[in-house]
């Protein structure tokens, strides 16, 4: 298909027009010719190569021109719309221990909040102050008037509906802010009273059903601005919005509903019939049984929920009396933002995808022969790996050898084996620089060059070596000189490197039982960046 000119060329992905870091562009589009042109494209390994008017070239990869526009998930288009009964096999939950542990797991509760609103924890420590802790994996606490934490009980002299034992129709928290606070966490302390169950509505399907059943209600709400307002003696907030916020292309994006928080609209007397009108409509919606999910939180579950766009609600409860007996009910909630959570999904993800690439690499191409040793390409790192952590090695170090020889992996160890140096530490760190940083990626890249120094620096050591590795150190260069081996010893990563060759050179034991690579992948997600 026709491709734009400027479109193609302001997404050059070349260093020298962005950051190789963070993808940042290092040019301003008006720095580009008035009368910029393509001069050749040809496709070539996967890439579509063009060169420009202006003499610069660019070099596309194929796959990522045909990418299809997928935005930025926070519509109604990146959504699960759900009613009650959808979730009658189980809500979306997870333990607390193995959300900690386990990206994955981690990156499917994060997926959850994002596509279906919401997601419970079950077993967070019932202590005061987890909540923020909660939040910390995987954003920011964004503090208000009430505080970095708030407590949801019954007070004596509330500023707030929430704060007393009254049933609490389904709403938006916030609603008077912009920005409004797009995340909600409510962790359960104590709910030993009678009553105080929690509810929850999707407020997207809430709206996209009112659009279906009344498209002139539903437009009403879209483009009327609600004055939003809350006050008491420290503090008066207003925002001025819709009920129901459309994205450009008119997709829902945003509800805000909260009856309490609706201030005086001033508008004329038809433009309110019609409102009022509508508002009741949307209300009436938001309170059929079939569209809230009602659930219990006990102590130690923590509800993370979309706060622009689910509704939450709760039920009346007794409240404790006088003398201290009958139940209570205490949450402890905060606010953080959704930006950040799916910064972290995304790179979860990536994580998660990147692993999933490295394994598969043990599984297939590491199931190979090792250069004649009597252990495969895979079970030599891996028992690398396991010497390294037996060892007390720090992290980086047991990954380094673990990853030693990624270099080999697509056959080129077979180049090595016919008398060519494959380089394949070089290789290897170049690729693990993908998402590792040096702590790792150093050690890989000087390993053979450790062999080569040891030969020299020890007395001995060029004799234990394996008759594989003999060879190989020859079609590698050989021992180090004198002034090679000094020069090496005083660089910063040498002793790492050493440590990495070590564990290397033992690797190659054919009745050694080694952990296969899933023992691995929690160390290798914490260091990745």
């Amino acid at each position: 298909m026709p491709l734009s000119p400027y479109w193609l060329r302001d997404n050059c992905p070349c260093p020298e027009c962005r950051d190789p870091r963070n993808g940042q562009k290092l040019f301003q589009v008006t720095d580009l010719p008035e009368d910029l042109a393509i001069v050749e494209q040809d496709e070539h390994s996967g890439h579509l190569e063009v060169l420009w008017s202006d003499g610069h070239r660019s070099r596309h990869p194929l796959d990522w021109l045909d990418a299809e526009n997928t935005g930025d998930g926070r519509s109604e288009a990146g959504k699960r719309l759900w009613a009650a009964a959808d979730f009658a096999a189980g809500l979306p939950e997870a333990d607390w221990a193995a959300y900690l542990a386990d990206p994955a797991e981690r990156a499917a509760v994060l997926g959850a909040v994002l596509r279906s609103g919401f997601a419970v924890l079950r077993g967070v420590p019932a202590v005061e102050g987890q909540v923020l802790d909660v939040a910390r994996t995987f954003g920011y606490v964004r503090e208000t008037n009430y505080g970095e934490l708030f407590d949801v009980r019954v007070e004596a002299d509330p500023n707030n509906l929430a704060f007393t034992s009254a049933a609490i129709a389904p709403h938006s928290d916030n609603p008077y802010r912009d920005p409004v606070p797009t995340l909600q966490l409510l962790h359960c302390l104590d709910n030993s009273a009678v009553g105080g169950d929690s509810g929850l509505v999707d407020g997207f399907r809430a709206a996209a059903q009112l659009r279906a059943e009344d498209p002139a209600a539903f437009a009403v709400l879209t483009r009327t601005l609600v004055p939003f307002v809350f006050r008491d003696r420290t503090t008066e907030l207003r925002a001025d919005r819709p009920l129901i916020e459309l994205d450009a292309l008119g997709r829902i994006r945003e509800v805000r509903f909260n009856n309490r928080s609706i201030s005086t609209l001033r508008l004329p007397a038809a433009e309110l019939d019609a409102f009022y009108a509508a508002y009741r409509r949307f209300a009436a919606v938001t309170l059929r049984p079939e569209l809230r999910l009602d659930f219990r939180l006990g102590p130690g579950d923590c509800l993370v929920f979309d706060n622009v766009r689910l509704l939450h609600a709760r039920t009346a409860f007794e409240a404790p009396a006088g003398d201290g007996t009958g139940g209570s009910r205490h949450l402890q909630g905060c606010y953080a933002d959704l930006d950040s959570l799916a910064s972290t999904l995304a790179v979860l993800n990536r994580r998660v995808a990147a692993l999933d690439t490295i394994a598969g690499f043990f599984e297939g191409e590491g199931a190979a022969e090792y250069l004649g040793e009597a252990v495969t390409l895979a079970e030599h790192m891996l028992q690398a790996g396991a010497l390294a952590q037996a060892a007390g090695a720090p992290d980086h170090l047991v990954a380094a050898a673990l990853l030693h020889d990624v270099g080999h992996f697509e056959g080129t160890g077979l180049e090595l084996m016919a008398g060519r140096d494959n380089r394949h530490s070089d290789t290897g760190a170049d690729w693990l620089a993908q998402w590792f940083g040096p702590e790792v990626t150093g050690p890989v890249r000087l390993h053979v060059a450790a062999k080569r120094y040891l030969c020299t620096a020890e007395p001995g050591y060029r004799a234990r070596l394996s008759e594989a590795s003999e060879y190989t150190l020859r079609v590698q260069g050989g021992p180090m000189t004198e002034e090679q081996a000094a020069a090496f010893a005083a660089l910063p990563g040498a002793a790492d490197a050493v440590a990495v060759r070590r564990w290397d050179e033992e690797a190659k034991d054919a009745d050694t039982a080694t952990p296969g690579f899933d023992h691995f992948r929690p160390l290798l997600a914490a260091l990745m960046r």
